[in-house]
């Protein structure tokens, strides 16, 4: 299986759940993640091999059983790799509200699974930053190879690894219990792979390609990242001092000062890493809850 992200959602963590449950299983496990730029907000992808006979494939999973989507902004880019290997898949699970408005859209031709993991999260942890046990009982759920029970070892394992105190473990494993309950086991047909080894040869570029040289600008703006928000961070005008603060710590140059020197947040590039609120030291930036059209 594949899981597809953004960096805070916890893919590499959902892929260690469900490996560590399906090892607990009795099964052979592989699980590893692959990710480019390391911060907030960035595509990241994980892989979990789950096998009953020594594993012998190492590398990214080209061809899918079941892909778990976390989030649903992925599908608009082809560079996510999210449908990569699509049509080979018994399912693709989307973290989403509003599967009907996706099937409209008439492009996916696979069977679509969606549960939305993001409210689920909120409700229970008090927070939908880290969507991993989540999405890790969604995948396990529907690959019918790991018990509510196994699952639940796996979500503490890794939990307490990361050092989570005993009551957020609980609410994960409530969690965890809940999302396994409302989705049902895809069946997954068993593949036929040619054993002919298949020899790639690399060619090589040229050297500017592999070199730090900035010949062009880059597109950032034009990535309209503010879709990655859970929340929001707003500006109260009446109790900000300009000290600029917010300004000078916003990671993604999200925020600009306008004439009088007042913050001015770019709701289309603010990923709502909300660094900027822990930074005021007057308190004057709050959170709010994101709601998007959907």
């Amino acid at each position: 299986m594949r899981f597809h992200g953004r960096g805070g959602h916890g893919i590499k963590t959902a892929s260690r759940i469900v490996g560590t449950a399906a090892f607990l299983a009795g099964y052979e496990v592989q699980d590893s993640p692959i990710y480019g730029a390391e911060r907030r907000g960035a595509p990241v992808t994980a892989f979990t091999r789950i096998a009953s006979s020594a594993i012998l494939e190492r590398g990214v999973i080209t061809q899918p059983d079941l892909i778990i989507c976390g989030d649903e902004t992925l599908l608009e880019s082809p560079a996510s790799g999210v449908l990569n290997g699509v049509e080979q898949a018994a399912a693709l699970f989307i973290n989403t509200r509003n599967l009907e408005a996706i099937r409209a859209q008439g492009k996916l031709h696979v069977r679509m699974v969606a549960l939305d993991i993001t409210q689920r999260t909120s409700d229970r942890i008090g927070k939908a930053s880290a969507l991993s046990v989540g999405l890790g009982a969604a995948a396990a759920r529907l690959s019918g190879l790991i018990s509510c029970e196994q699952l639940g070892e796996g979500v503490r394992t890794e939990l307490e690894e990361l050092g989570l105190d005993a009551p957020m473990i609980e609410k994960n494993l409530l969690l965890a219990q809940e999302v396994y309950a409302e989705l049902e086991t895809v069946t997954v047909e068993p593949r036929k792979f040619s054993a002919t080894a298949v020899i790639h040869k690399m060619g090589y570029d040229h050297v500017l390609l592999g070199t730090p040289s900035i010949l062009a600008p880059g597109n950032a703006e034009a990535r309209q990242t503010g879709a990655w928000r859970v929340e929001r961070p707003e500006i109260d005008y009446d109790s900000c001092t300009r000290c600029g603060l917010c300004f000078v710590h916003c990671p993604d140059g999200a925020i600009a000062l306008d004439e009088q020197g007042y913050p001015v947040i770019d709701y289309d590039h603010c990923k709502g890493c909300l660094i900027c609120l822990e930074q005021c030291p007057r308190h004057s930036i709050r959170s709010k809850k994101e709601v998007r059209s959907w």
